[in-house]
């Protein structure tokens, strides 16, 4: 096998293939019951019961009724195009102009627009959309606004600070040292301040 990572195992969720509707389609015909297909494919009941029932079709001017896989994978594919998201810009059209308007005449941020309009009572939560699909809209074009319109955007790192691998230690501090040093009762523990060379290079200190 080319690919070592592939698996002909489903994962939970994952929808039926077009050879498993054929899979169905020729069982059924050799007299399968829906739990005995179900079982082979490593499927829910519920999962091939429904198959079956959404790609029947009727044969023979209604007499005859039997499952076909063409049929469900056309259902399938139509149901997919209907279940894609649906965004809400032309539901909430007023209140983005909202934004826009108080962004370029006030300065005000897009998180301070939703929070004044909603405290206000400008529009209903219906008629609005969150601040991060505000954000959103910007950045994919969809407002009259671009991010050199909001200065806090512009003006905020949002890049991850790299830490020094090779970074200079410079040992304990002395607050970390211990309780008997302070009593200065055992021989070794010496105070002594420090004392700095000429600023050159290998200059010595102590």
């Amino acid at each position: 096998m080319d690919n070592p990572n592939y698996t002909i195992e489903h994962r939970k969720g994952q929808h039926l293939s077009s050879e498993e509707r054929h899979d169905i389609e020729v069982h059924l015909r050799d007299g399968w019951s829906t739990y005995k297909i179900a079982k082979h494919l490593g499927r829910p009941y519920n999962t091939i019961k429904n198959e079956i029932q959404r790609g029947t079709v009727l044969l023979y001017g209604g007499k005859l009724s039997r499952y076909k896989a063409k049929a469900g994978e056309e259902k399938y594919k139509v149901n997919r195009r209907s279940s894609t998201r649906k965004y809400r810009f032309m539901e909430t059209a007023p209140f983005l102009r909202y934004v826009e308007k108080m962004v370029r005449e006030e300065g005000w941020s897009l998180d301070t627009c939703r929070g004044h309009a909603l405290e206000a009572g400008l529009f209903q939560r219906k008629e609005m959309v969150c601040t991060k699909t505000l954000y959103n809209y910007v950045d994919s074009g969809m407002m009259a606004l671009k991010n050199i319109d909001l200065p806090e955007k512009v003006s905020r790192n949002t890049k991850k600070r790299k830490v020094r691998e090779n970074k200079k230690k410079l040992g304990d501090s002395i607050d970390l040292r211990e309780k008997c040093v302070e009593t200065r009762e055992d021989f070794g523990n010496w105070e002594i301040d420090s004392v700095l060379g000429k600023r050159r290079q290998k200059n010595p200190a102590l």
